[in-house]
């Protein structure tokens, strides 16, 4: 059955622009030259953003509720995460991530970095920054308890966030979920706090830092995650291709939502695949231009277990598909679909 991507593409109208506002008049300009054809149409709503007015919302959501935990805690600080700090979301009404981070203590790797400083050919690699790293080992240990203070945040959180939301759900080991009713917005809000591995410690902090998620129901921390290396290098590729790796990114996510098929890929492991690819392949491409792209990106990882097994994070820290069969298999759904779109374009444009 042939696919039908006037309705597909009006799916995807429903999700990014759910209020009719007015789209902006660049879009609107490009989309008259290839309203012929369905399936682009299709594909560049696909890679489309969504309207800065939602995520303005989204953004406005997340404030309100830092100003309520402002009020009553101290020594905290607040970061966001997730695709809307990359503009790679692909919902109107999107979530948005706020990290409340303690700032009492924060915790150093020290297990890997001892490792580092007892190994000779790693000192003599790392020689330039081994002063930083044994600050970090030989400083003065914390004297408070850190799962005491991330669950009085925890808990403090709670108390207040009640009082405000009459949508506030504090079930959630790893979160306590609100609704802002006058915006329409959710956010959830995640208790944390910083880790700096060998990486971060080298690389002076900053965007380089880690966190550890505090969860309540084993009052205990996750391991660590590095959000925020992610968001500065797909906004800093995203800025040398003109937005090109957040359309592809854009793109795969939107072909996953239609799927009737369950693919198990997170948009961190759909970040990794765009990433992966060379920017000299996609740098000055039209946008249809990047589904062959795409495609053969998705055929490369399939086809070759070597590829499959070394393709890593965006941070750098994490293999996507090394040992783990659920999500290659879901790679090759994927696959599937951006094939069917990939041929039918092809057939429209004679090429």
């Amino acid at each position: 059955m042939a696919t039908n991507y006037r309705q597909l593409t009006e799916s995807i109208k429903g999700r990014l622009n759910p209020e009719n506002l007015s789209i902006q008049k660049s879009f609107s300009d490009e989309l008259s030259t290839i309203s012929y054809s369905d399936v682009l149409t299709y594909i560049r709503f696909a890679m489309k953003g969504v309207e800065p007015q939602y995520t303005q919302r989204s953004r406005e959501a997340g404030e309100k509720v830092k100003e309520h935990l402002t009020k009553e805690l101290k020594e905290i600080s607040f970061r966001y995460q997730g695709s809307v700090m990359t503009d790679t979301h692909i919902k109107g009404y999107s979530d948005i991530d706020l990290l409340a981070i303690c700032e009492k203590f924060y915790q150093p790797d020290n297990y890997n970095i001892r490792k580092l400083l007892e190994n000779s050919e790693q000192r003599v690699k790392f020689f330039a920054y081994l002063p930083k790293l044994e600050r970090e080992v030989n400083g003065s240990a914390y004297l408070g308890n850190e799962i005491e203070d991330l669950r009085n945040i925890r808990v403090d959180s709670e108390k207040i966030l009640l009082k405000v939301y009459t949508k506030c759900d504090i079930t959630q080991p790893k979160s306590i979920k609100i609704e802002n009713l006058s915006l329409n917005r959710k956010v959830d809000i995640v208790v944390a706090n910083w880790f700096d591995d060998v990486s971060s410690i080298i690389n002076d902090k900053g965007e380089y830092r880690g966190i550890q998620v505090y969860n309540k129901d084993t009052n205990s921390r996750e391991r660590a995650d590095f959000p925020f290396l992610s968001i500065k290098r797909i906004n800093e590729r995203s800025s040398i291709t003109n937005g090109r790796i957040k359309k592809m990114i854009r793109f795969l996510k939107n072909i996953k939502e239609k799927s009737t098929q369950k693919i198990v890929l997170s948009s961190f492991d759909i970040n990794a695949i765009c990433y992966d690819i060379s920017v000299y392949e996609y740098q000055n491409l039209s946008f249809y231009e990047l589904v062959p792209v795409l495609y053969n990106q998705l055929k490369k990882i399939a086809n070759d277990k070597t590829k499959a097994d070394s393709l890593i994070s965006v941070d750098g820290r994490e293999f996507i598909f090394n040992n783990n069969q659920s999500k290659k298999e879901s790679l090759k759904m994927l696959l599937g679909e951006v094939e069917g779109i990939f041929l039918d374009f092809k057939n429209t444009l004679r090429i």
